[in-house]
């Protein structure tokens, strides 16, 4: 969309309500991810890891400092401006899947390519899945596969839009380590071979190190920021 990065997050603060009061999740965080980078954010659980792809996506609003996509500041636009930001522009992963029951993998796959209009979805879904080894699926079901067989498909599916920046939060969480090792290659490769950035949250040291940077929460606070933060 433009020759600026895909995220700049300046001074984020995000405080959510509690029963026992205001609760600070993101206290003042920088971060910076440029093109084709891939950054893994890590740290242990309630370090704000997954608050804040959710602020950085524009999924939450934070309470103070600036959110730019692609160069333009979230806060300046409308929820249906970030939609329209988001669409085709981001994608998200989750460990949990997510993918709608009632659908085929084909159909999981194509569907947010037909969101977006394009004519060949079905066509396009079909290629993915083969390129993530579950052409022999495509029909399937989600209840029918498991659960690695289903992860790849939710990948294929946020990979097929072909998005400058995909979020994967714990992408592995829920796999043994043979499905997690395979994912986590099609995962870099895929999104090697497409340019795009990738922010990943991941409690995995070694999932981490494969990152160009890692990134390290504590408290809601950025901790370490480099190579070998991981």
């Amino acid at each position: 969309m433009s020759d600026a990065d895909p995220l700049v997050l300046k001074n984020v603060s995000l405080t959510l309500p509690s029963a026992a009061g205001p609760v600070e999740i993101l206290r003042g965080l920088d971060v910076r991810v440029g093109k084709g980078e891939r950054v893994a954010l890590v740290g242990p659980s309630g370090s704000g890891k997954s608050s804040l792809i959710a602020v950085a996506a524009g999924l939450e609003q934070p309470s103070g400092g600036t959110v730019e996509l692609f160069g333009q500041d979230l806060a300046r636009l409308d929820e249906d401006g970030r939609a329209r930001l988001r669409r085709g522009q981001i994608s998200l992963v989750f460990q949990s899947f997510h993918l709608l029951p009632n659908m085929t993998a084909e159909e999981n796959v194509a569907a947010p390519l037909e969101i977006a209009g394009a004519r060949d979805a079905t066509e396009t879904a079909r290629a993915w899945l083969e390129r993530v080894g579950l052409a022999e699926r495509a029909r399937h079901y989600p209840h029918q596969l498991s659960g690695g067989e289903q992860q790849r498909v939710a990948l294929a599916r946020a990979l097929a839009p072909r998005p400058a920046l995909p979020f994967a939060d714990e992408p592995t969480g829920n796999l043994d380590a043979v499905n997690a090792a395979h994912v986590t290659e099609l995962m870099f490769d895929l999104v090697a071979e497409t340019g795009a950035a990738l922010v990943l949250v991941t409690h995995d040291e070694i999932l981490a190190a494969r990152a160009d940077r890692a990134v390290r929460l504590r408290d809601g606070r950025v901790a370490q920021d480099g190579v070998g933060a991981a």
